[in-house]
């Protein structure tokens, strides 16, 4: 298990995509720290289902678009695993609404939880991952992201998450020579119920050209490899987990 013992923050962590990517790196023996902003009681169900199958992990509230408690979340990991090597940027609200309907405090919402949550939680994991010259940056994005796409009635989320992989391929050029990598996962709508990738298998979708829907372990799997050393020499870079949707 080549990730045993490496350290992971998963922002977001109690359900959906962060806790699938949770899950899935626990498996490989990474240290686990996940945030939450209000559901404690996801995040304690998701550390109880790690913990029944021998993973070291803990959770930490903290509001991703807060600058001062995100330092605060980083401090905390490392005071308990001594080292951060993977960040999982994955925070991110979401509305359906044209831009003339949207009020000035849903646009700063929206653009704080998808954009600047990613600035503010990289920022404060660069000075441990830099003096141990190795760390992997993983920020979820959005299907077309990288296409700038457009969408009517998620002005907001479609920006942040396009300014999420032009920020991410600048800080992967900054990064390179500390030996930090920085990528993006753009998913798919992931499936509220939470399925497995088997349960998503049994499942029809028309709009994938696979025929089923994504899962969060579909997600988890990208996150993975990225935070490998099967990765080291790919920096900058975008993976759509979608199925062949939106190609």
């Amino acid at each position: 298990m080549p990730l045993r013992q490496k350290t992971a923050l998963i922002t977001g962590g109690g359900r959906g995509i962060g806790k699938g990517v949770a899950q899935e790196l626990a498996r490989e023996g990474v240290r686990i720290a996940i945030s939450y902003r209000m559901n404690k009681t996801a995040a304690q169900n998701t550390l109880r289902q790690l913990q029944a199958h021998g993973a070291e992990c803990f959770a930490v509230e903290a509001d991703a678009t807060n600058p001062e408690k995100v330092q605060f979340l980083i401090d905390k990991v490392l005071e308990r695993f001594g080292r951060l090597d993977i960040l999982v940027n994955n925070v991110g609200e979401f509305n359906w609404k044209p831009v003339a309907e949207t009020s000035l405090q849903e646009w700063e919402e929206v653009i704080a939880s998808n954009l600047f949550s990613v600035f503010y939680a990289s920022k404060a994991a660069l000075p441990a991952m830099r003096q141990q010259h190795w760390g992997r940056i993983i920020n979820l994005g959005a299907v077309g992201a990288e296409r700038g796409f457009g969408q009517g009635t998620i002005s907001a989320y479609a920006a942040a998450k396009a300014a999420v992989v032009s920020f991410s391929r600048s800080l992967a050029i900054e990064e390179a020579k500390h030996g930090i990598t920085v990528n993006v996962i753009n998913p798919s709508n992931i499936d509220e119920r939470e399925l497995t990738a088997e349960e998503a298998r049994r499942i029809r979708d028309a709009r994938s050209p696979i025929g089923r829907p994504p899962s969060s372990e579909d997600v988890a799997a990208a996150v993975k490899f990225f935070a490998s050393d099967s990765a080291d020499y790919i920096t900058g870079q975008v993976i759509n987990v979608t199925g062949g949707w939106m190609l």
